[in-house]
């Protein structure tokens, strides 16, 4: 969440900014300073009642001893202590709706990135060429229906629209990426974590997705009692940037370098539109992901190294690929900055993203307590970033896409072939 501090500091500025978000704020941050100011009164009435009846306690075996009626002073202490009641109520009521606002306000963009959305997007830098065909290129779904690699028809009569099933060498392809992926940010220090595909509401609200988004999740349970539900990982970010919640680190213990392979499960998985059938859209689908926690100053070097991550990622597939800066609209709610990896799909006439690499600075960590020790005894909250390292949704239909030959086969590119045995796939 956004300081309270700083938005006391500088509340026009937080409108403006998140205004960039295409977020109206005005009246929550007026809410929100309305709310603080009462809470705070009311910490100081309510701490100054319970000092003068500490005091009054003390007085009164003296007060015993030379004869004078207490029973007035009883009198006056149960009036006060009602009014510390009514008090402590009237806290709990405002804290409720104070801690809502500052939930659902959405992170403040970085101050370089342009209003707006998609329209105001830039690509920041481009890498190889877009393959031209000698010959009528297929679509990815026929090329993997053709060659067996995904069974749609039987992924759909399974689970219903936005399913697939990775059959045979498809299965085997599927599972070369994901080795690919995760030998190489082992190679570069991360920690192979494998969490829970369930995870408590918490983790939702540490990642900043809760409360406001929380119905595009598959919960598990239907009590109304949040503490007790679980739902289905949308990403493992929402787990990894809960590994340390509640938990004070030192600066030795900083960076730390996470990956993790989950599938993920997305209740909002799109339009369908003619252009994106096939493994394009899903409610399912795998991804390895990469989280750092980093202390503030390391915090755009972390950025730019998941950025270059995922860049290489893409390289060493052998696909064009661009790197695009978003504008603040674009970016998610909880996130100060985002970069997304877009590759070409020839069917689809244009890009892609199979990677967002994103900063969060300081936000989840104020919502899950996540913070660091200085050496000299300083208590501050540590960033976290995340990126996609890569999801394979979208990198599988570019492979067989750009990887096709005239006669229907497949080339493996090279980083996969050790995993898969196969140089072409016929």
């Amino acid at each position: 969440m956004i300081d309270i501090n700083y938005i006391k500091s500088n509340p026009e500025e937080v409108i403006a900014r998140l205004a960039k978000k295409g977020k109206d704020a005005k009246q929550e941050i007026e809410q929100i300073l309305a709310l603080d100011t009462e809470r705070r009164a009311l910490i100081v009435e309510g701490e100054a009642l319970k000092a003068e009846q500490n005091k009054i306690n003390k007085q009164i075996p003296q007060l015993k001893k030379q004869g004078v009626d207490v029973a007035p002073i009883f009198a006056q202490m149960k009036e006060m202590g009602a009014r510390v009641k009514e008090i402590d109520e009237k806290k709990k009521e405002i804290e409720v709706q104070y801690q809502g606002l500052l939930l659902c306000l959405p992170n403040l963009p970085d101050e370089d990135l342009l209003p707006g959305g998609k329209e105001n997007n830039q690509p920041l830098r481009y890498y190889g060429e877009p393959r031209k065909f000698d010959f009528e290129p297929k679509n990815h779904v026929d090329l993997c229906t053709d060659l067996g690699l995904i069974d749609y028809k039987r992924g759909t009569k399974l689970s219903g629209a936005g399913f697939w099933i990775y059959s045979g060498v498809g299965a085997r392809l599927e599972w070369a990426l994901l080795n690919y992926f995760i030998d190489f940010h082992l190679g570069n220090g991360y920690e192979l974590m494998l969490v829970p595909h369930m995870l408590g509401y918490e983790c939702g609200q540490t990642a900043g997705q809760f409360p406001k988004f929380k119905d595009e999740v598959y919960w598990l349970e239907q009590q109304d009692d949040d503490e007790r539900r679980r739902f289905m990982l949308p990403t493992a970010e929402t787990a990894l940037v809960s590994l340390h919640r509640d938990e004070i680190l030192t600066e030795a213990d900083l960076p730390r370098k996470y990956i993790s392979y989950t599938p993920c499960f997305r209740r909002e998985a799109g339009s369908y539109r003619a252009d994106e059938r096939g493994m394009v859209r899903g409610h399912q689908f795998n991804k390895v992901e990469m989280v750092q926690y980093t202390l503030p100053e390391k915090s755009d070097e972390a950025f730019d190294e998941l950025v270059a991550n995922a860049e290489n990622l893409v390289k060493g597939l052998g696909f064009h690929f661009r790197t695009v800066k978003l504008a603040a609209e674009d970016c998610s709610a909880s996130m100060a900055r985002t970069y997304d990896i877009e590759i070409n799909i020839p069917s689809m006439n244009g890009y892609k993203e199979v990677s967002s690499v994103s900063n969060a600075r300081d936000y989840q960590a104020r919502r899950g307590m996540m913070r660091v020790r200085r050496a000299d005894g300083k208590i501050e909250y540590v960033h976290t970033l995340n990126g996609s390292g890569l999801a394979t949704s979208r990198i599988f239909p570019a492979l067989v896409e750009q990887n096709q030959n005239a006669d229907g086969s497949v080339n493996v590119p090279d980083c996969l072939r050790k995993y898969i045995g196969l140089d072409v796939i016929k």
